[in-house]
């Protein structure tokens, strides 16, 4: 699917946009050739790893396959808008305009910029991202009780040891009571990941880090995956919950596995699993790796509900298509049913398509407050 996907904008740049080019045939076939191999990004992941989700070659050749996918990407949207023009000018001038070579270079170099930007601002550490959640019958001891979320991390090849050093320095800087990460760590299986997560053993906070699987953690060896981050000092919360108690009050943590569990065989997300012996009346902050079934989480009495997955939809623009598949739910905090749903944009992304553009990625604190 993926390599028909970005087959069809090659075929565009290649026919409207390098073929018009004042160039020899010998230039514009090679040019053809290089986008054409970007734009087949997915089928090198797969070559290298059997899975499309996880490149197994150098960092520096994920993040050329990716600024060069994405400019793939750009040229064929500038193209089609050009065309659009040329159509709608067609009846004026009697015939297809004819297009200045200067006009598509300057396509080809914004083309590029954006997409090397967009790559730039995917793979950077993340900006620290401070959000209150005043959540009702909070605890008096609870009042200013800091949690930080990280999601989608997707350790791999590009988002590899280094990049994960950083993030738990500066998540540990933050000096928080809680770490909660809502899914997807990982890329691929644990021979090939094992020195990039390392470094998540780092992380510290007062009352631990707790941990949910996502989609992709089924896609690589889910049961290994869930002991292995159990030894890197994690408690894995799958439809479990935790008890967190300051001075005689109580708030409960609990966690559920992902709705893709059931295509590969494991327990489904099971909310009464989780919030059974929970007490019953500490506000549950659940953790959901995927927004949609926030309806029935509310439902089962979660006052606040913490997902990822999403990445925000990564593009303005794509926000809408990102929603149809996410009954709505995209970015950002929602209200639904009384409780409090926050869809976290993630700390990484799926490096299959690691572009941001007016999406930034976030490294989440988050201060619980009282109601009135």
């Amino acid at each position: 699917m993926f390599h028909l996907i970005f087959g069809l904008p090659w075929l565009v740049v290649a026919a409207r946009f390098i073929q018009p080019l004042p160039w020899i045939w010998s230039v514009k076939i090679g040019l053809a050739i290089l986008l054409l191999i970007a734009s087949q990004y997915h089928l090198f992941n797969r070559l290298s790893s059997g899975s499309v989700f996880s490149p197994e070659f150098p960092r520096f050749l994920v993040i050329a396959f990716n600024v060069l996918m994405g400019t793939v990407l750009l040229l064929a949207v500038f193209q089609i808008a050009l065309d659009v023009v040329s159509l709608l000018i067609l009846p004026f001038k009697g015939h297809f305009p004819a297009v200045p070579a200067g006009l598509r270079y300057g396509m080809g170099i914004l083309a590029l910029g954006i997409a090397s930007y967009g790559v730039s601002q995917a793979i950077r550490v993340p900006p620290l991202k401070d959000i209150e959640v005043t959540v009702k019958g909070l605890p008096a001891a609870f009042d200013g009780y800091q949690m930080i979320q990280l999601t989608d991390l997707h350790i791999s090849r590009l988002f590899d040891t280094r990049w994960a050093e950083q993030v738990v320095e500066k998540t540990n800087a933050l000096n928080a009571d809680l770490i909660v990460i809502t899914g997807d760590l990982i890329d691929g299986n644990i021979q090939d990941r094992r020195a990039d997560i390392a470094p998540l053993a780092g992380l510290k906070a007062r009352d631990g880090v707790y941990t949910i699987p996502g989609n992709h953690e089924y896609f690589f060896g889910y049961e290994e995956w869930m002991k292995y981050y159990e030894g890197l000092n994690m408690k894995t919360l799958a439809n479990a919950h935790a008890i967190i108690d300051r001075d005689g009050e109580k708030i409960v943590v609990a966690g559920l596995t992902d709705l893709s569990s059931s295509r590969a065989g494991f327990p489904v997300p099971d909310i009464k699993a989780a919030l059974n012996g929970a007490p019953e009346m500490a506000p549950v902050i659940l953790l959901d790796h995927q927004p949609s079934e926030a309806a029935r989480n509310a439902q089962a009495g979660a006052a606040v509900q913490l997902s990822g997955h999403t990445h925000g939809g990564m593009v303005i623009g794509l926000e809408k298509l990102v929603a149809r598949a996410n009954k709505g739910f995209v970015s950002g905090f929602y209200q639904v049913d009384g409780m409090q749903l926050y869809v976290n944009n993630g700390t990484a992304l799926w490096p299959g398509f690691a572009i941001r553009l007016g999406v930034p990625s976030e490294l989440t604190r988050i201060t619980l407050r009282r109601a009135p």
